[in-house]
């Protein structure tokens, strides 16, 4: 038996909960266990049960503690309650790059107190993590207050400020502030909670925004301003957080869709705290509609090929975090900002984001952090679940500011080689024509002709762009979702495989061809959304397409005239594009300091 006092004085890294806030959440995700009674801090285990915290939620992220750190040991306490005659073990276990496990430790306890486990960091460099398991013998037990610990101070002993930005939802604004504030040990990090409100439906109007004001007092900062897309929404509550006079603070900038786990939050915040230099931490996306789901266990980019969504050596896509182990670490290029903390040293040292209005700010800042010498950290046991990618369909009036700004960002960060870039924009817009999607190839080669004009287009930070796109659209009929009770059930085609990848630029000019030679097959055919790909839909003259969020139809019909004449401007821009490529990226490079100025936000904000 062995029953050590717990030591008060240690500096708190994460909790152990054994089951989520949220009922529809997988209490897997959190501990795994047999005849077991588990709520969020407290677990009850029958004579004879057995519970393990090797789960997504229950690990300890040992390999990042040693790659990032210079702790050596962390300590697990747990309060326990044995009833008369009752045995709790307690077993401290680890595994390796592999996944192979090994024993740590094992202790013994009866009646109640609190357990008291040391774990060395030191054998994890590769990959790893650290757990512990839990057995009931001779009756029941109660554990309960389950945390990891550090007999160190943080490197930074330093709070953090949130940032959340939200355009009419107040309701998942108001629930993201409130899992914050609501938490007692996460909300004595948080030195402030900047609250962007960009949309007409107010969350202050919202009967639960009393209560957030409530248990945060002063420390909430509730600010509206005019639409200026996330970019502008993040900016300016980073812009307040680092404003003259305000305490130094890391950022955290946070979604307000998300479905926020507060134990991430305060994971990341120590993590931020220990680490030997200065980096960005940021959590996993897990998605909504399948809480078990990891989108990517980290990211990373290849601008030079106009690129966001490349995962690193070891990162997996899609995986089912109740089957899938993350023992290896995975060194990440960036973090979205459903949840990301800036450390205040790398703000200082590149600025603000860049005013993009929506899409590619995010990345952007993190290359540009990287760049400057703060890497981003992604852990694999912090994690939110955000709205899944899959369901939102890429046709909609965002496709501008996207192909906009990976080409900016592009010019800013990579060698921008523009014979790549420009056929690497011909066969992405090439393949929207091709796919019969005109309104989506109208707004990119938009996009390509604001890129082509240099930095003035975001002196606006995109609200008359957004207007002016969203007009754009409503030209073309196939941008309508429509339901799918007015259409007539027309056949569904199986898709055929995709080209090889060597195959697919042969492939795309083979359909276009098809297409202006008039040898489409006649007739209307119905795709659903996971088919609706620009060769198999490319070789019909009509196709009725499930849209991505399964909320209705497109329609979409082959126009010579229109694909001629799209086809053609497309070709002349990417040929400016080629040529003048060394000229634009200087122009962009050189404007990357105004533009992420203070001053400029200044002006963007209307702030006197």
């Amino acid at each position: 038996m062995s029953d050590r006092q717990p030591n008060r004085t240690k500096t708190l890294l994460q909790r152990t909960f054994f089951a989520s806030e949220t009922p529809r959440i997988e209490p897997a995700l959190y501990a795994d266990g047999t005849a077991v009674r588990a709520e969020r801090d407290r677990a009850v285990l029958s004579d004879g049960a057995r519970l393990s915290t090797d789960t997504y939620f229950g690990r300890f992220a040992a390999t990042y503690w040693q790659r990032y750190t210079d702790l050596a040991a962390v300590t697990v306490e747990l309060d326990y309650d044995c009833s008369d005659g009752a045995t709790l073990t307690v077993q401290t276990r680890a595994s390796d790059i592999s996944g192979r496990v090994r024993p740590l430790s094992v202790e013994r306890f009866t009646g109640a107190g609190t357990a008291v486990m040391d774990v060395r960091i030191d054998r994890f460099l590769d990959g790893g993590a650290a757990w512990f398991d839990l057995a009931a013998d001779g009756g029941s037990v109660s554990v309960s207050a389950a945390r990891w610990l550090a007999d160190a101070a943080p490197v930074r002993d330093r709070r953090v400020s949130v940032v959340i930005c939200t355009f009419n939802r107040p309701d998942d604004a108001v629930a993201t502030v409130g899992a914050v504030a609501g938490d007692a040990d996460l909300a004595e990090r948080v030195e402030a909670v900047h609250l962007v409100d960009q949309g007409t439906a107010r969350v202050s109007d919202n009967p639960g925004f009393a209560g957030l004001a409530d248990l945060l007092g002063d420390r909430l900062n509730y600010l509206n301003q005019a639409n200026l897309g996330g970019s502008g929404g993040f900016s300016r509550g980073i812009y307040e957080s680092t404003a003259q006079g305000r305490p130094v603070t890391d950022v955290l900038v946070m979604d307000d869709d998300i479905l926020c786990e507060p134990e991430s939050i305060l994971r990341m915040t120590s993590f931020a705290q220990f680490a030997r230099k200065p980096m960005l931490v940021g959590a996993q996306m897990l998605l909504l509609s399948e809480t078990t789901r990891i989108h990517m266990t980290a990211e990373t980019d290849d601008l030079a090929h106009l690129d966001c969504t490349v995962p690193p050596p070891n990162a997996r896509r899609g995986v089912d975090a109740l089957e899938f182990r993350q023992d290896k670490r995975v060194i990440a290029g960036y973090n979205a900002w459903w949840s990301c903390l800036i450390p205040r040293e790398a703000i200082d040292a590149v600025g603000l984001p860049m005013p993009y209005f929506i899409k590619w700010d995010d990345i952007e800042y993190g290359v540009r952090c990287r760049g400057a010498g703060f890497p981003t950290a992604t852990l694999p046991n912090a994690g939110v679940w955000h709205a899944d990618f899959h369901l939102k369909d890429i046709d909609d009036w965002s496709s501008y500011f996207g192909q906009r700004n990976v080409l900016i960002s592009s010019a800013i960060h990579s060698a921008f080689d523009g014979k790549t870039i420009a056929a690497t924009m011909a066969k992405h817009i090439g393949e929207s024509i091709v796919g019969l999607k005109y309104g989506q190839a109208a707004i990119e080669l938009e996009a390509l002709r604001d890129f082509l004009a240099g930095p003035y287009v975001l002196a606006d930070g995109g609200r008359a762009k957004l207007a002016e796109i969203n007009a754009m659209r409503r030209d073309f009929d196939d941008t309508r979702v429509r339901p799918a009770s007015e259409i007539a059930d027309p056949p569904v085609i199986p898709s055929p495989p995709a080209p090889a990848p060597k195959w697919e630029r042969g492939v795309l000019v083979k359909r276009a061809a098809q297409q202006i030679l008039g040898r489409t097959a006649p007739g209307q055919i119905a795709v659903g959304a996971f088919d609706a790909t620009w060769w198999h839909v490319g070789r019909f003259a009509s196709a009725v397409v499930t849209d991505a969020s399964q909320t209705g139809v497109r329609v979409r019909t082959y126009d010579r005239a229109l694909s001629l004449a799209q086809g053609r401007e497309l070709a002349a821009l990417c040929w400016e594009l080629r040529k003048h490529a060394p000229e634009l990226q200087r122009a962009w490079r050189e404007a990357v300091p105004q533009l992420t100025s203070r001053e400029n936000w200044e002006r963007l904000f209307a702030v006197d």
